[in-house]
C-alpha cells in the first residue's frame, strides 16, 4: 500500500486537480461533483452489494487512470476496522488492499501487537490509485490524493464502518485520519491515544458499538525510515494500545 504522507490542499491547488470537468467533477449521474453517493447502492446492500457497486464507481477522476477498484476486505464483523490512504501499485493491481510490501509489515506489526490480522477488517479512504509516472519511465509513482478526493470517497468508507460496526478504528497515516478527523488532524500529534469517535454526518457511520480512534504511522512509513526498527517498534506500540482496548474490562466483544 502507499504511503499516507498526503494533507490538505487550498482551493487553488484542488481546482488544479480537478482536471478538465472543472468544478463540477467527473462524468457521472447529473454531473453533481466530487462525490461518490450516486454510485451508492440501497442500504439493504450488505458488504458483497457495496464491493460490486464500487467496481462501478465514477465519483471523481481517479478511476480513469486506476486498474480497479480497490475495496475493503476481512472479517465482516471484526472488532478492529485498519483505515489506510489509498492502494499502492501491487494492490492496483490485484484488486486487493494491503497485499503490497507495506501491507507485510502491518500484518507483522499487527501479530506482533498481539493483534490477529485474520480478524481484522483492511480498506483505505481512496479506493483508487492515484499516481505519476515521471518522464522517461514506467514505474507508477504514488501521489497522495487531495483532500477533495477523499472526502469524495468518504461515502464508501462510511457504509463500510456502519456494516462492519467495529469496535475500534486505526487510522494508518495522515489521509486516513483526516477522512475521519477533518484536516486538522495531525498523525505526529494525536498518535497512540484512543481519540473519541467523531460525528461523520451519517447515522451508520456514528454506530454507537465503536469505541473511538486509534491513529498511527502507515506502515509505509518504516520501509522509507533510516531507522527501521525504532519506526517499527512505534507502530507497534500504537497497535498495543488497540490490543489494551478490546482486552479491557469493557473491551472484547468476542466477535
Amino acid at each position: 500500500m502507499a504511503g499516507a504522507t498526503g494533507g490538505a490542499v487550498g482551493r487553488s491547488e484542488a481546482e488544479a486537480a480537478d482536471g478538465p470537468d472543472g468544478p463540477d467533477g467527473p462524468d457521472g449521474p447529473g454531473g453533481g461533483g466530487y462525490d461518490a453517493t450516486p454510485f451508492l447502492p440501497g442500504r439493504r446492500a450488505r458488504l458483497p452489494g457495496l464491493r460490486k457497486a464500487a467496481a462501478g464507481c465514477r465519483g471523481c477522476p481517479l478511476y480513469r487512470d486506476a486498474t480497479q477498484t480497490v475495496f475493503g476486505e476481512g472479517d465482516a464483523g471484526a472488532a478492529v476496522f485498519l483505515l489506510g490512504e489509498q492502494p499502492g501499485d501491487q494492490e492496483d493491481r490485484q484488486g486487493r488492499p494491503y497485499v503490497g510490501p507495506a501491507g507485510k509489515v502491518l500484518t507483522r506489526a499487527l501479530a506482533d501487537a498481539g493483534l490477529d490480522p485474520a480478524q481484522a477488517y483492511v480498506t483505505n479512504a481512496v479506493k483508487h490509485f492515484k499516481f505519476t509516472v515521471p518522464e522517461g519511465r514506467k514505474r507508477r509513482i504514488h501521489k497522495a490524493p487531495n483532500l477533495r478526493e477523499i472526502t469524495a470517497c468518504r461515502p464508501w468508507l462510511l457504509e463500510e464502518l456502519r456494516l462492519v460496526s467495529p469496535e475500534v478504528v486505526v487510522a494508518l497515516g495522515a489521509s486516513a485520519g483526516k477522512a475521519l478527523l477533518g484536516s486538522s488532524f495531525r498523525v505526529t500529534e494525536q498518535r497512540g491515544a484512543l481519540l473519541p469517535w467523531p460525528d461523520t454526518g451519517r447515522d451508520g457511520g456514528s454506530a454507537p458499538d465503536i469505541r473511538g480512534l486509534v491513529a498511527t504511522i502507515h506502515p509505509s512509513a518504516v520501509l522509507r525510515a533510516d531507522d527501521r526498527d525504532r519506526v517499527y517498534d512505534g507502530l507497534v506500540a500504537d497497535l498495543r494500545v488497540v490490543a489494551d482496548v478490546l482486552g479491557g474490562p469493557e473491551g472484547g466483544s468476542g466477535r
